[in-house]
């Protein structure tokens, strides 16, 4: 079998191991041994493809990073559809799955991961949520450019609120709970109730 073939089955089998250990028993059961025992495959397996522990970590991220990228086009397409509030409520809820939220705490507790998810490129902020924030700023920006939000709203202040609010309504509950869909469109709703309303003036 081809070297890169072999090393991308690797990957994906180890990423989705670590998947189901965070989702299963929380960010503090996620070692090494628990990812390769999870996996089915020799500790070394991991050492192998990686430099070390947080390296995998990291690489985890980075493969969730991705996801989040291919989701900020879909909304960002989706500007003019729909309410705003609908297309909000969807990609908090998209964003803010079990899993992400899981990666977020881990991320929150390990220095070394986020030194390297933020050390080579000097940026701030807690990777997923940074780009969680760009995201939803970029998509309201394209919402303001339609004329379904004021012209002199705050997208970064926006962004900011509804990032930070969906993120304790979903890390506040049940590992692989989801909030009520009605709570969360109730926050989306007062959060952007001044540039929606200002709008219409």
């Amino acid at each position: 079998m081809p070297t890169g073939v072999h090393l991308r089955d690797v990957r994906g089998q180890l990423f989705h191991a670590a998947e189901r250990v965070l989702l299963r028993d929380g960010p503090n059961a996620l070692t090494s041994r628990a990812v390769t025992t999870e996996a089915d495959v020799a500790k070394g397996v991991l050492h192998r493809h990686f430099a070390d522990f947080d390296d995998f970590l990291a690489e985890l991220v980075r493969d969730r990073l991705a996801r989040l990228a291919d989701q900020a086009a879909l909304l960002e397409a989706a500007a003019g559809t729909r309410s705003v509030t609908e297309n909000l409520v969807d990609a908090l809820t998209d964003l803010f799955d079990p899993i992400s939220v899981a990666l977020t705490s881990l991320i929150f507790f390990r220095d070394e991961l986020r030194t390297r998810l933020r050390g080579e490129s000097g940026e701030k902020g807690l990777p997923i949520l940074s780009e969680a924030q760009a995201m939803l700023a970029t998509y309201l920006s394209a919402e303001r450019e339609q004329g379904r939000i004021a012209p002199n709203a705050d997208l970064s202040a926006l962004a900011v609120s509804l990032i930070g609010a969906a993120h304790l309504i979903f890390a506040g509950r049940p590992r692989q709970s989801l909030p009520d869909p009605t709570e969360l469109e109730k926050m989306v709703n007062t959060v952007m109730a001044d540039p929606l309303q200002r709008r219409l003036l």
